[in-house]
C-alpha cells in the first residue's frame, strides 16, 4: 500500500484530496492522510494554500506530526509550528532523529525556540541543545547519534545475540563502529563481515583499523563531496579528541546535495531556497522587493553611463539601436564563466593552486570569443548600415566587453568567497552590472571619439 502510494502520488491525487476536503468529507480525508507516507503528506501540504493547509493539518493523526514536519520545507514547517502550542510541538518532535530535530529547531524564531526548549524534558533538551551547538552546515549539525558501538574484545557470537534481542538496527546501518572504554573510535566492522564471520572470533580480529572519519566541525558541502568521491553509505563523526559522537548516512548527504542545488538556483533570482510557494502575497512581496531594489540600483548605474553620452545618442540614433547588443553578449558570456566557476568551487575543483590558470584560461576564451563575435557583428553592421567605421567601433567594444566578461566571471566568485559572500546570491547581479557598464562605455565612448 505504502509503496504504491509513494510511486503514484500525483497532482491528480492532490486535487482529489482537496476536492474531498472542500466537500466536507473530513472522515475520508483523514483516512487517506493516515494511509499516505509522510513525504507525500508533506508534498500535499506544500501544494496547498495556507487556509487549506491548516485544515489538512488538523486532520493528520498527531502521532504522525513529527514524521510530516521533518519532510516539510522551512517556511511551511515554521508556519505550521507557529500555530501549535509548545507542548504539542514537543510531542511531535519527541521521536525525531537528532539531525532532523536540529534542523527543525534551528529555523524557528528565538522566542518560539525558547518556549519549545523549556517545554522539553531534560534529556530531550540536552539532545537538542547539543545538536544546535555545533552550528548550521556542519557535520555535527547533520549527524545522527543513533549508532551501535562495539568493544574490540567482545566475541561475534555475543554481538549477534545482542542484536537479536535488540530486534532492529538504526536506519541505514551498514557499519558498526568500534570504540574503547573512553569512546575513542579505534575501528569499524561492516555489517556483512560481522554476520559472516565465525562466532568465536573477537571484534578486534575482524575490524578495520583507523577508519575514515569526519570531523564534527567539517562543513556539510565537504562532507557531501567526500561521500560522492568515495561512494560511502555512512561515515563516523568524531570530535577533536577522536571520540565518536555520531554518524552521517547517505540520506543526509542526499538532502545536502538537494538543498545546495535549490540554493544555487533560487539565489540567482534573489529568492530563499526554502520559500513557500503559497506564502501570503504581502510576505512574498516584501522578500522579493529587496532583490528588485538591488537590481534597480544596478540598472540605474548602467543608465547613468548611457546618460554621459546623451549628446552622442541624440546625434546618431543608430547608436541607440545598437547599444544593447554589446552589453547583452557580454552578460551571457560572463554568466557562462560565472556558472562554471561556481560549480567548480562547489565540487572542490577550484582552489588557490589553480585559480591563476583558470583566470588565464577564461581570459583567453574571452579574447577568442571576442574576435569571433566582433568580426561577425562588424560585418553585419557594416553591411546593414553601410558604415565601415561603425562596424569597427562595435567590434572593438565587443572584444573589450568579452574579455572583461571572462575576467569578471572567473574572479568574482573567488573574491566573493574570500569575503564570505555567497557567489550564487550576488555574483550574477554584480557581473551583469560590470558587463553593462563596460559594454555601454566602450561602445558609446569609442563612437564619441571617432564619429562625433
Amino acid at each position: 500500500m505504502t509503496d504504491t502510494l509513494a510511486t503514484n502520488f500525483s497532482s491528480e491525487q492532490v486535487s482529489n484530496i482537496i476536492a474531498a476536503l472542500n466537500a466536507g468529507k473530513f472522515v475520508s480525508v483523514r483516512k487517506i492522510l493516515h494511509e499516505t507516507p509522510a513525504p507525500d503528506v508533506a508534498l500535499l501540504l506544500e501544494s496547498s494554500p495556507t487556509k487549506t493547509r491548516d485544515d489538512l493539518w488538523q486532520l493528520i493523526d498527531p502521532d504522525f506530526h513529527g514524521d510530516v514536519l521533518e519532510e516539510l520545507s522551512e517556511d511551511v514547517r515554521n508556519g505550521i509550528i507557529a500555530k501549535m502550542m509548545p507542548d504539542t510541538v514537543v510531542d511531535a518532535l519527541e521521536d525525531m532523529d537528532t539531525d532532523d530535530l536540529a534542523e527543525t529547531l534551528s529555523t524557528l524564531p528565538d522566542e518560539v525556540l525558547q518556549d519549545i526548549l523549556t517545554s522539553m524534558d531534560s534529556q530531550d533538551r540536552h539532545r537538542a541543545e547539543q545538536a544546535l551547538s555545533y552550528g548550521e552546515e556542519t557535520a555535527g549539525f547533520i549527524m545522527n547519534t543513533d549508532t551501535i558501538t562495539l568493544r574490540p574484545d567482545v566475541a561475534i557470537d555475543v554481538i549477534l545475540r545482542y542484536l537479536r534481542l535488540r530486534g532492529e538496527l538504526p536506519e541505514n546501518t551498514d557499519t558498526f563502529y568500534v570504540v574503547n572504554r573512553s569512546d575513542v573510535l579505534i575501528g569499524s566492522v561492516p555489517v556483512t563481515r560481522l554476520i559472516t564471520s565465525s562466532p568465536d572470533v573477537t571484534v578486534a580480529e575482524i575490524m578495520d583499523e583507523e577508519p575514515e572519519v569526519i570531523g564534527v566541525g567539517m562543513p556539510d558541502d565537504q562532507v557531501a563531496s567526500l561521500f560522492e568521491r568515495y561512494n560511502w553509505l555512512s561515515a563516523p563523526v568524531v570530535d577533536e579528541n577522536h571520540h565518536l559522537v555520531g554518524r552521517i548516512t547517505i540520506d543526509d548527504v542526499v538532502d545536502i546535495i538537494r538543498e545546495d542545488a535549490e540554493h544555487s538556483m533560487m539565489s540567482m533570482a534573489g529568492l530563499d531556497d526554502e520559500e513557500d510557494t503559497f506564502a501570503p502575497a504581502l510576505q512574498s512581496t516584501q522578500r522579493r522587493s529587496i532583490w528588485l531594489g538591488v537590481n534597480l540600483v544596478t540598472a540605474l548605474l548602467a543608465a547613468m553611463v548611457s546618460d554621459m553620452f546623451e549628446q552622442t545618442l541624440s546625434q546618431l540614433a543608430v547608436l541607440a539601436i545598437l547599444n544593447t547588443i554589446v552589453p547583452s553578449m557580454g552578460g551571457v558570456a560572463g554568466n557562462q564563466t560565472l556558472t562554471l566557476v561556481i560549480r567548480g568551487m562547489a565540487l572542490g575543483h577550484v582552489n588557490d593552486s589553480n585559480a591563476k590558470f583558470l583566470i588565464s584560461k577564461e581570459l583567453l576564451i574571452g579574447f577568442l570569443n571576442g574576435i569571433i563575435w566582433a568580426t561577425l557583428i562588424a560585418s553585419v553592421v557594416a553591411l546593414w548600415k553601410q558604415d565601415f567605421m561603425l562596424g569597427v567601433i562595435i567590434a572593438f567594444a565587443m572584444l573589450v566587453n568579452m574579455i572583461a566578461a571572462g575576467l569578471a566571471g572567473a574572479t568574482l566568485p573567488l573574491i566573493m568567497k574570500k569575503l564570505k559572500i555567497d557567489p550564487a546570491l550576488a555574483g550574477s547581479v554584480i557581473l551583469t552590472t560590470i558587463t553593462d557598464v563596460i559594454g555601454i562605455f566602450a561602445f558609446l565612448g569609442t563612437a564619441t571619439l571617432f564619429l562625433i
